[in-house]
C-alpha cells in the first residue's frame, strides 16, 4: 500500500477563464512545479479518468449536465455568470475532476492507498445541485462523498471543507443525504453569503456544521474553532470516510478573501483530520483543491498538505 497518491490530468490547464481571472491554470503549474522536488518524486500520479454520467447524476439533475455540457463553446471564452467562465476545454476539465474525485475514493476505499490528493480544476463547492457558480460546475466533493457512500457502501462521510469560503454547492448537495457530514470553516459575510451557524440540517439529512469566522482571524483563533466545535463533533459522528475540500484561500497572502492562515496551519489542520480519520476512518482520506488565487502561497500549502498526507 502507497501512503499517498496524486491525481491529475493535462486537461484541467487547458480550461480556459480568461485574462486576470483568478482561477487560473497558473494555480495548477505552481503546484506541479513543487511536485516536481525531490521529496515527492515517489509519490505515485495517476491520471484523472473521465467522470461518468452516473457518478454525477448522483449529485445534480441531468437538466444541470445538459446546461453545463452544451453550454461549452467551440472557441472562444463565455460567461456562465460573472465569475463561471467556459472555454472549449471546460467540459472534459470538469469531467476530469469529477473523475479524479471518484477514482481517488475507488483507491482509498479499496485499501491501495490510505489517502489521495486531487490537483484539478475547476473546483466544485460552489457547485449547486441545479446550478453552476463561483468558478465551480459540478459538486466534486459531495460527488465523492455520495460514491463513497452509494458504490462502496461507507455509513458515515464526512466532507471538512476549510476553503476561506463556504462550500455551499456541498452543503446543497447533501442537504437530505442520509450517512453524510458537512463541516464548513469559512469567513463570515463573504461570497457566497451562506453557511451561517444556524443551518445545521434536517433531521434524517446531512449533519451540517458551519463556523464562520470574523474577516482578520488569524491562527490563534482559527485553531480553537477546530479544536473547540469543529473536531468534537466530527469525532462524535465517526466518520468511516473523509473528504477534504481543500482550499487554501485563508492564507494571509490570498486577495481574494480576509483571513490570515498561515502555512503552519494548513500543516497542524491537516494533522488533525488525520489523526481523526485514523480513529474511525482506517486512515482513509480523499483531499480535494478548491480555492487559492496567490500562486506563491497555494503552492507553499499544497506542499504541506500533501506532505502530511504522506505521512498517513
Amino acid at each position: 500500500m502507497s501512503s499517498t497518491v496524486i491525481y491529475s490530468h493535462q486537461v484541467c490547464l487547458e480550461h480556459d477563464t480568461g485574462e486576470f481571472h483568478p482561477e487560473c491554470a497558473d494555480r495548477l503549474r505552481a503546484i506541479s512545479h513543487i511536485f516536481d522536488r525531490e521529496e515527492f518524486m515517489y509519490v505515485p500520479r495517476e491520471e484523472a479518468p473521465r467522470g461518468t454520467l452516473e457518478q454525477i447524476l448522483r449529485a445534480h439533475p441531468q437538466d444541470h449536465y445538459d446546461m453545463v455540457m452544451d453550454s461549452v463553446p467551440a472557441e472562444g471564452c463565455i460567461e456562465l455568470d460573472g465569475d463561471t467562465m467556459l472555454s472549449p476545454k471546460s467540459g472534459e476539465a470538469a469531467l476530469r475532476s469529477v473523475g479524479a474525485a471518484c477514482a481517488a475514493v475507488d483507491e482509498v476505499a479499496t485499501g491501495r492507498s490510505r489517502n489521495a490528493f486531487c490537483a484539478t480544476r475547476p473546483p466544485g463547492h460552489h457547485a449547486e445541485r441545479n446550478a453552476a457558480m463561483g468558478f465551480c460546475l459540478f459538486s466534486n466533493a459531495a460527488i465523492a462523498t455520495l460514491h463513497a457512500r452509494d458504490v462502496h457502501g461507507f455509513k458515515r462521510v464526512a466532507v471538512i471543507d476549510f476553503d476561506v469560503h463556504h462550500g455551499n454547492g456541498t452543503q446543497d448537495v447533501l442537504w437530505n443525504e442520509s450517512g453524510t457530514m458537512y463541516v464548513s470553516s469559512h469567513q463570515e459575510d463573504a461570497f457566497p453569503y451562506t453557511g451561517k451557524a444556524e443551518e445545521t440540517g434536517p433531521e434524517g439529512g446531512c449533519v451540517v456544521v458551519n463556523v464562520p469566522l470574523p474577516a482578520g482571524t488569524a491562527s490563534e483563533a482559527f485553531r480553537a474553532a477546530y479544536t473547540d466545535v469543529i473536531l468534537p463533533k466530527l469525532d462524535a459522528f465517526k466518520p468511516d470516510f473523509m473528504i477534504i475540500s481543500a482550499g487554501f484561500d485563508a492564507h494571509a497572502a490570498d486577495p481574494m478573501a480576509h483571513l490570515r492562515l498561515q502555512v503552519a496551519d494548513f500543516e497542524w489542520l491537516t494533522r488533525q483530520l488525520l489523526a481523526v480519520a485514523k480513529t474511525h476512518a482506517e486512515r482513509r482520506v480523499v483531499s480535494l483543491l478548491e480555492g487559492g488565487y496567490d500562486t506563491r502561497a497555494l503552492a507553499a500549502c499544497v506542499a504541506a498538505h500533501v506532505r502530511v498526507l504522506m505521512e498517513g
